[in-house]
């Protein structure tokens, strides 16, 4: 036992833990991928949802031969399951089409931003080339390189105002597709005027046409008609 100089027996102090560490070192950020990168990652993004809606369509196709075909064996229970499935592919696209849009005016962003960028450094080393100019002439040339830099600047101005211009690529007048739509309607209109009537039809010598409808075309008709029908009553049952 060690004893000190009154005595006392000595206590040895117990080897203390280093204390914790009070560091609050913050998580490194990764850093985002480059605008090019990054813009076509988005393209591809269409790509993929555009392969989607061409499955979705297929499938809904498949649908409507489904519920026709179970209404042609009576089976209404097992149609309107097949225009239910119908129906949520249908809401699938939707959601898939508005995504696009969401994805594209991303792009158009991301691309006008690059776009700035890079007009901007153009302006800077401008700026740093005027700089370079201004030290090199002598004092009698100052006036006059103000001036010019004045006018340069002034341009510059003119050409960030005219950058900075919101566009918006989806703004068309509601007029200009009003006619559009008028257009097409006289042309089918026109159309349907030009075709020969049935004495001028017989001139031509050309054969006439069966009146009656063929057997598989008056079937696929009934079948449709039953369709629409049973899809109005899946609408009011909804309602």
């Amino acid at each position: 036992m060690n004893f000190n100089l009154f005595g006392k027996k000595k206590t040895t102090s117990a080897t203390k833990a280093p204390p914790p560490s009070t560091s609050t070192s913050k998580p490194v950020r990764s850093r985002g991928k480059d605008p090019a990168s990054t813009i076509v990652t988005l393209r591809e993004q269409l790509a993929q949802q555009d392969k989607r809606i061409v499955l979705l369509e297929k499938r809904i196709v498949t649908c409507v031969a489904e519920a026709k075909e179970k209404m042609a064996k009576k089976d209404k229970r097992g149609a309107m399951f097949s225009l239910k499935r119908k129906k949520m592919y249908e809401a699938e696209i939707e959601k898939i089409e508005n995504t696009k849009i969401t994805i594209e005016t991303q792009v158009i962003a991301l691309e006008s931003a690059v776009q700035n960028k890079e007009t901007v450094t153009a302006m800077q080393q401008a700026n740093n080339a005027m700089k370079d100019v201004r030290k090199e002439n002598d004092v009698e040339a100052v006036d006059d390189l103000m001036d010019n830099i004045k006018e340069e600047l002034d341009t510059a101005a003119e050409i960030s105002n005219a950058i900075s211009q919101p566009v918006d690529p989806y703004a068309y007048d509601d007029d200009e597709l009003l006619a559009e739509l008028n257009q097409l309607e006289e042309d089918d209109l026109e159309a349907e005027l030009l075709k020969p009537t049935p004495a001028e039809a017989a001139a031509l010598n050309l054969p006439t046409v069966p009146d009656n409808k063929l057997p598989a075309q008056q079937e696929a008709e009934d079948e449709e008609a039953a369709l629409k029908a049973l899809e109005a009553e899946m609408e009011a049952m909804a309602a």
